[in-house]
């Protein structure tokens, strides 16, 4: 066991919550570790929806050259289909000056990992976390295991960006928690491909809903597309967990699914990962711990807003972190900056985590889903006002830098 107490900050998980708050930590000055558990680049279960409000945060990351390098699709609209075929249509233009864009994670997060390099951030790959360092009831660092072997780096303040998996908060819990406890299992599980000859309309990303699920398809760099869903666990168990059975026995019950994805060939292997529901976690579960990205909260799908919530968190993170680092030491504490990150955190994500989960309602009920589209359709005015709830309030404030 070797010990490093070099860094403000460690950040446990590499996608782009984690790069993202990282990034803009060593623009400010702060000495920062980020520990990924992956070689990159690498696969990712996504829906690989990037919407127009991402791409001023990729400005202010330093990264929209490299990320435009790629290539990826222009998405115009977003098209949600209900099981019968009847659809209503969300133009990108309604949240932000252009397209949205489709880009495999494998490209987007191995920009943002290698700007995170570039601007004087430790990364280490291949390196995953197994838990935390605490003492008098904090934080002061993680465990790491990289190579067989296990090391401990200590600083001030700790992130968790490991996603859905919430591993550094998990742990904590897992310390205060009876062992005996079952565990319970997830009621849904998600799969992701990328295809080739989907027959998308051009610049569409399109949603499906059906029993007990939704899915989503859209182009990606390279003339691929991108094949994302969910499905019940117990429809996934009666398929023998296979994937393509799931699609053709599942999916395929709604009617633009069946006509998009007949011709469709894989041409990934397929990802799959077990679900256990949405919503928000703590995001400041112990003193000197915070949580981004979707260890913080794990947004509907559905939205098109997952990857928005992952750059933004990291950023209102690095901000609540970084005036904290740079105050006076006299004058502040870890209950402070707990405090003031959540309130940030509920300033700017609560209402459409709110909205988001009245919508899930209706999502994986085929009949609910029909009555939503019809009436949306019906109403520009009302789309727009719903489609802008699931992103939160048009002016969202941060952090000064």
């Amino acid at each position: 066991m070797s010990s490093s107490f070099n860094f403000d900050v460690i950040i446990a998980g590499g996608g782009p919550a984690g790069s993202s708050a990282a990034i803009h930590l060593a623009l400010r000055g702060a000495r920062v570790l980020l520990a990924e558990q992956k070689k990159f680049p690498r696969a990712k279960l996504c829906g690989e929806f990037i919407s127009p409000e991402c791409l001023p945060h990729f400005h202010k990351l330093g990264v929209s050259e490299q990320i435009n390098a790629v290539r990826g699709a222009a998405l115009s609209e977003t098209v949600f289909y209900a099981r019968s075929g009847n659809s209503v249509s969300v133009p990108s233009l309604w949240f932000g000056a252009g397209d949205a864009v489709g880009m495999s994670r494998a490209e987007m997060d191995q920009r943002l990992l290698q700007r995170a390099r570039d601007v004087g951030v430790t990364v280490l790959e291949e390196t995953q976390a197994v838990g935390l360092v605490t003492e008098d009831g904090r934080v002061k660092g993680a465990h790491f295991k990289a190579n067989g072997d296990q090391v401990r780096y200590e600083a001030p303040i700790t992130i968790d960006a490991t996603g859905r998996g919430c591993v550094l908060a998990r742990r904590l819990q897992s310390e205060t928690r009876s062992s005996a406890r079952k565990k319970r299992r997830a009621p849904m599980v998600a799969f992701k491909a990328h295809l080739e000859g989907a027959q998308l309309a051009p610049g569409a990303c399109e949603i499906y809903f059906y029993r007990g699920g939704y899915g989503g398809l859209s182009s990606i760099e390279s003339g691929l597309s991108n094949l994302c869903f969910i499905a019940s666990a117990h429809d996934v168990r009666a398929c023998g967990t296979d994937a393509d059975r799931v699609v053709r026995e599942i999916v395929w019950q709604n009617a633009r699914a069946n006509e998009t994805l007949a011709t469709a060939r894989v041409a990934s292997p397929w990802l799959a990962v077990a679900l256990e529901g949405f919503g928000r976690h703590e995001v400041a579960p112990v003193k000197g711990l915070l949580a981004i990205g979707d260890a913080a909260s794990f947004i509907d799908p559905f939205t098109g807003s997952g990857m928005l919530m992952a750059l933004q968190s990291g950023e209102l993170a690095a901000g609540a972190t970084a005036n904290y680092l740079n105050a006076h030491p006299a004058s502040r504490t870890l209950g402070d900056l707990a405090a003031n990150y959540r309130e940030a955190y509920r300033r700017t994500f609560d209402s459409r985590l709110r909205i988001c989960s009245l919508l899930r309602k209706a999502a994986f009920v085929p009949r609910l889903a029909e009555l939503a589209i019809t009436l949306f359709a019906a109403s520009d005015s009302l789309r727009r006002r719903l489609a802008r709830a699931t992103r939160g309030a048009t002016r969202e404030t941060y952090y000064s830098s």
